[in-house]
């Protein structure tokens, strides 16, 4: 018989013990009444890069999507399976969300295969590469600048992406009519794993500027 992950029983332990411990009535709440999120945020499924960690957000407070990339695919009612659409359709329309950020973060190992032009899959169904090739247009043109580091590639392809999938979003009609009528605001956030940081996306220049602490 398999094991359960030791370190994850711990985990649960401790969090028994000490958060929920704490926050025992807010999720007795939660329970009875529904979760009403205030916020969708889009994320990479990296790790290293939680939202939920990054934000220190409580329990209810964010719904959260996580795939490779933390990439928005282009609204495509194709009666094929959409994970990440599916996700974004029940937070605008069901949760009613107020606000949507697409955050994606420094070395994000799936920017980092679309940079890379002899980059394998991994395997027969490859399908990290068919999910990238949503910004494969994006990353070969970052390819052919060379000028830059790879480091220098590596980044603006990370931030170039977030734009992509805010571009995507608003090809939601639920989530361009919400936006239009100010019921709904979209962000972009980019997180560096390696020191902590927070580049937030102006609405008007698109540039990431460095959040102060």
């Amino acid at each position: 018989m398999n094991a359960f992950p030791s370190a994850l029983l711990k985990g649960y332990q401790n969090f028994m013990s000490g958060r929920y411990a704490g926050e025992a009535q807010r999720y007795r709440q939660l329970a009875e009444t529904g979760q009403k999120p205030h916020t969708l945020v889009v994320a990479c499924c990296d790790s290293r890069a939680a939202p939920e960690t990054i934000f220190d957000s409580g329990p209810g407070e964010l719904f959260v999507v996580r795939n490779v990339a933390n990439m928005v695919p282009p609204y495509e009612p194709d009666g094929q399976y959409h994970s990440t659409s599916a996700a974004l359709e029940f937070a605008v329309q069901s949760l009613r969300v107020k606000d949507i950020i697409v955050m994606g973060h420094g070395r994000c190992g799936g920017i980092k295969a679309v940079l890379d032009p002899h980059a394998e899959p991994l395997s027969p169904g490859d399908f990290i590469g068919k999910w990238m090739n949503l910004v494969r247009p994006a990353a070969e043109q970052i390819q052919s600048n060379s000028i830059l580091t790879m480091a220098e590639r590596q980044t603006a392809m990370e931030r170039v992406s977030i734009r992509n999938s805010i571009a995507n979003l608003r090809t939601f009609p639920c989530v361009r009519i919400l936006e239009e009528r100010g019921k709904l605001q979209i962000h972009g956030a980019w997180f560096d794993i390696s020191n902590g940081e927070l580049w937030i996306m102006d609405h008007v220049s698109k540039d990431f500027v460095r959040l102060e602490t």
